[in-house]
């Protein structure tokens, strides 16, 4: 998909995957460590690049509370990474859960100042269910690159890696510049996504350097009833959005 200054490589099949995502010709995300699996049971061990989408949780977890849905095991990262998405049309492509009966449709448009995400989430299901989605979008990682987040930004040593929730609501938006002089504001809906992961590795995992800001509508890294997500009746929906903004 290209727009503007903007190209962008997709793989439904794998997770819908966003394998690149390039600004002017420069990738902005990490292209891993040469791992590719998708058939492995955990995230890391599969291949951790590019960007996904984490549905319905990021932490492997028990579905919470009560109801016909109470206590399901969540997989490590999610479904949405490691199931095939179907292309709806040339903007659009969609996934729909096996463990638990959610859909998430994400659309994609283009501006020649930013890449805007257009998410939908619909209880697919006969009972209530939390929805919860993380974005999971894997920047690449250098260790003096300047990083705004509305606070600390973690920063571990080489070999290391670390991750921080910020404050429910505080920030809607994160600024990335690399060394190259080219940058990014990556902006979210926070009235839906107000709760906000950063995760750093800088050489950890394998040989991983990549920095994520995770938007997600709910705490915890899962559905938590201490942070909770929505919580959608049979058939409602759920919209919210994310742009990648060019910052000149």
């Amino acid at each position: 998909m290209r727009g503007g200054p903007w190209e962008i490589e997709i793989r439904p099949e794998r997770g819908g995957r966003i394998s690149s995502l390039r600004l002017a010709g420069e990738e902005l995300l990490d292209q891993g460590i040469g791992i590719d699996d998708p058939s492995t049971e955990g995230f890391v061990a599969g291949g951790a690049f590019g960007w996904d989408e984490m549905v319905p949780n990021v932490d492997a977890a028990l579905y919470p509370g009560s109801g016909p849905y109470a206590g399901i095991s969540l997989p490590d990262h999610g479904e949405a990474w490691r199931l095939p998405w179907s292309v709806v049309d040339d903007l659009s492509m969609e996934c729909v859960g096996r463990v638990l009966p959610w859909k998430l449709r994400r659309t994609i448009a283009f501006s020649d100042s930013a890449v805007r995400f257009d998410y939908v989430y619909i209880n697919a299901g006969d009972a209530p269910l939390h929805a919860y989605w993380c974005a999971h979008p894997l920047f690449r990682y250098e260790p003096d690159m300047h990083v705004e987040v509305g606070g600390d930004v973690p920063r571990p040593e080489t070999g290391k890696s670390r991750k921080v929730f910020l404050r429910r609501g505080s920030i809607d938006h994160a600024l990335l510049r690399w060394k190259s002089g080219t940058a990014i504001e990556l902006a979210w809906d926070a009235r839906v996504t107000p709760y906000v992961g950063v995760w750093v590795c800088d050489g950890d995992l394998g040989g991983y350097r990549q920095i994520a800001i995770e938007p997600a509508t709910g705490g915890a890294d899962r559905p938590h009833l201490a942070a909770p997500p929505p919580l959608l009746a049979p058939g409602e929906r759920l919209n919210w959005w994310l742009e990648v903004r060019n910052v000149r």
